[in-house]
């Protein structure tokens, strides 16, 4: 992997990771058209630690008082401040880890298609405009139980076909159940620090326990880009999230679709 192969992967995944348009479409598909090979498990663990790395630095606050809360509330089997939060976050975590465990080697080796990736970004980018329509969005993070917590779960294991988008498929599941944007956008970004730590930890795992060579050059590279853009990415979603609503990263994912197609499909 050369130097800019490994800048614009690292910039990339940083990028699409917390925007509803799909990182793992994203790397799929930018090797597809450039011919390039696979990156490699090494280069996935670096951008995966740098997105970690980004968006608990950006949450640090909340990170800090929900597992302070969570750990308090299971020591003295109570719910104390954000203890609630803290174990929703467990539950949202369940169905994609099962998912993860059950059936990842199928992902990997039959779901990968652009024809896959055509029907996922095209059909859960309109889901994710039709959420985004509805009226009398008011719930908060505050007013989420865990049945609310257990349907975004399910949302964000089906993130685990590329083109699915786990933002996105887990603020339209937010939005469907009634909440704001920003209360949907957050409660996606908090759901994204344990699932990317499971992540993490199977690459890790991968090459601990293989003959992977790692290009540390290109792992470095990857992780600081994808850890600038990633924690950029957040802070403008977030700040321009009512101003600019979904519709904008919707036509995006319909473009993509229409490219995807014509290129790869047509």
């Amino acid at each position: 992997m050369d130097f800019y192969q490994a800048l614009l992967l690292g910039l990339l995944q940083g990028l699409t990771e917390f925007l509803p348009i799909s990182s793992s479409a994203h790397l799929i598909l930018m090797p597809a058209f450039f011919g390039w090979e696979d990156q490699g498990v090494g280069f996935d663990l670096s951008v995966h630690l740098g997105t970690l790395l980004a968006v608990v630095m950006y949450f640090r606050r909340d990170v800090f008082g929900i597992a302070r809360d969570g750990l308090i509330s299971v020591g003295q089997r109570r719910i104390v401040g954000q203890g609630a939060l803290a174990w929703y976050l467990v539950i949202g975590t369940i169905p994609a880890g099962l998912a993860g465990l059950a059936l990842l080697d199928m992902i990997d080796n039959e779901l990968r298609g652009a024809s896959v990736i055509f029907f996922t970004t095209l059909v859960f980018g309109l889901l994710l405009g039709v959420a985004d329509w509805l009226p009398k969005r008011q719930r908060t993070m505050d007013s989420l139980n865990w049945k609310d917590a257990a349907i975004i779960g399910i949302a964000q294991a089906m993130a685990l076909v590329p083109g699915t988008s786990r933002s996105g498929v887990t603020i339209t599941a937010g939005l469907f159940l009634g909440m704001t944007r920003e209360a949907a956008s957050r409660f996606s970004f908090l759901l994204a620090i344990p699932i990317i730590v499971l992540a993490s930890a199977a690459k890790l795992l991968e090459v601990a326990t293989s003959d992977v060579i790692v290009d540390w050059s290109g792992f470095l590279i990857g992780g600081v880009t994808s850890f600038l853009m990633a924690i950029t990415a957040i802070h403008f979603f977030l700040k321009w999230l009512n101003k600019v609503g979904m519709w904008p990263y919707v036509i995006y994912r319909i473009v993509l679709a229409g490219i995807i197609y014509a290129v790869l499909m047509g």
